[in-house]
């Protein structure tokens, strides 16, 4: 009697302690997936459109040369194409996650840019940098709806300045520092939802009316479920070879990937002019 009773009293204990090890476990599964969340997603086995044109100043094609090889060194699976005509094939548009844009003052029809709105509302993120994605399709409002700006002046042409990090958390600009570079130094119309992950303040020195004016340099939106990255910096696609530009334009392609994989972040905040 008194064995079983002992025998009763152990198996007792042993199931507090596997009941426990299970909760502890589980408890690291959740800090786990909290961690995973919290960081950039993976290029690897992302299927990625580069599309490139339209004014040949911006050197499109090396641009697409010098992403192409950054995505293939991630794995990305990158198909390029030399024409937006691409955005009217709805085949190729469903697989993609990911679509990198560098065509400067272009014009797009009405098939294309309702193939290209398709995708990105779905899910398929949309990125690129300069004018290569905000000054593309001056005519063509939609598109600016979908990117959070246009292109305008940029007074002094190609200057020294400082990009400043403004949203030093943010998984897309964490670790890295305010930087100096040299390029167009680009003044935007800019929709107030984006997210400014980056910014610079314009002097009198060029145009004394906008002295003071602070202007987002990198940002990221949504358009639907996409998710939407601009980096301003760019003029010339070698800039991305410098450390600072290529994590930042490298970390953006990779939380745009993550569209239809994670969940949609919310920080909508619409600046009110009063």
């Amino acid at each position: 009697m008194k064995d079983r009773l002992f025998l009763k009293f152990i198996s007792f204990i042993f199931c507090l302690f596997l009941i426990g090890a299970c909760q502890s476990g589980a408890d690291h599964d959740v800090a786990t997936a909290s961690m995973e969340t919290a960081t950039l997603p993976s290029l690897s086995g992302k299927k990625v459109l580069i599309v490139y044109g339209g004014w040949p100043g911006h050197k499109p094609a090396l641009f697409a040369e010098i992403a192409s090889e950054l995505l293939r060194k991630e794995g990305a699976e990158v198909t390029l194409s030399d024409t937006v005509e691409i955005y009217a094939n709805e085949e190729v548009m469903s697989q993609m996650d990911l679509i990198v844009q560098s065509v400067t003052m272009d014009k797009i029809g009405k098939e294309q840019i309702k193939g290209l709105v398709k995708a990105v509302k779905g899910g398929t993120g949309f990125a690129g940098a300069h004018g290569g994605f905000c000054d593309s399709f001056r005519s063509n409002t939609e598109y600016q709806f979908m990117t959070g700006a246009q292109f305008v002046a940029h007074p002094g042409g190609q200057i020294d300045y400082t990009v400043h990090i403004t949203s030093a958390e943010d998984a897309i600009t964490k670790g890295i520092e305010d930087f100096q570079t040299k390029t167009e130094k680009y003044y935007m119309h800019v929709d107030p939802n984006v997210k400014v992950l980056a910014s610079t303040t314009f002097t009198g020195e060029h145009a004394d009316w906008i002295d003071g004016a602070v202007m987002p340099v990198v940002w990221k939106k949504y358009h639907g479920d996409g998710r939407i990255f601009c980096i301003a910096l760019g003029h010339n696609p070698e800039e991305f070879h410098e450390a600072a530009a290529q994590q930042l334009l490298m970390n953006g392609l990779r939380w745009a990937s993550g569209s239809k994989y994670e969940d949609k972040e919310e920080w909508l905040s619409p600046v009110v002019y009063q």
